[in-house]
């Protein structure tokens, strides 16, 4: 997939935001060897809930909070030590977890706040819903299917896309939180590597 992108134009990735699938972290260093690796913090949380009985969920994830929006890596490091404290006697799983993942957790420190908030916005770390569009896109695909049994050609399934992600596409109309400050960062971050289009 990776080796597709690159065929397909695209010459560098900054940043990768990742959902922890195996070896694909490694796959983007690889064809991309300046990008960096970033394990996408909606993730963990959501990996580390499951863990969690539901009346502890709000709970455990205020706590693994206080780690992803700590203002550096010490303070974060200090935050998971303190998660581990009060929290590994009932979920040892979440502190090793987040120990065994930590160098793919804490790039995004690498950077200013205004390119951190749009790796992730702090305040929409959900229980539930997705943040990340291309998750809401399958999501409202695999919606689209669910409700037909069977479809009579390949024909049929390609028009029912087509026609959803028209709707789907109606959509796009939110501009990300904060976007024109991060683009300015990350036009100061990355000046050697931007190509003027």
């Amino acid at each position: 997939m990776v080796t597709e992108l690159k065929t397909r134009g695209v010459q560098d990735i900054f940043i990768a935001c990742v959902d922890g699938l195996k070896g694909f972290p490694e796959a983007i260093e690889a064809v991309y060897p300046k990008a960096a690796v970033q394990l996408c913090i909606v993730h963990m949380v959501r990996n580390s809930l499951n863990f969690v009985p539901w009346k502890m969920q709000q709970e455990v994830a205020a706590d693994l909070k206080t780690i992803y929006t700590s203002s550096t890596v010490e303070l974060a490091e200090q935050m998971l030590g303190a998660f581990e404290v009060r929290w590994d006697k009932d979920y040892p799983s979440i502190g090793q977890s987040w120990r065994r993942n930590w160098a793919r957790v804490i790039s995004f420190f690498d950077y200013p706040s205004e390119i951190r908030k749009v790796i992730y916005a702090p305040e929409e770390v959900p229980l539930g819903d997705t943040t990340n569009a291309i998750e809401s896109i399958n999501m409202s695909l695999r919606k689209v299917i669910k409700t037909r049994s069977s479809f009579p050609t390949d024909e049929a399934v390609t028009k029912l896309f087509y026609l959803a992600l028209n709707n789907i596409s109606k959509k796009w109309t939110m501009p990300i939180r904060d976007w024109k400050a991060a683009l300015n960062r990350f036009t100061i971050q990355f000046e050697e590597r931007l190509v003027p289009g």
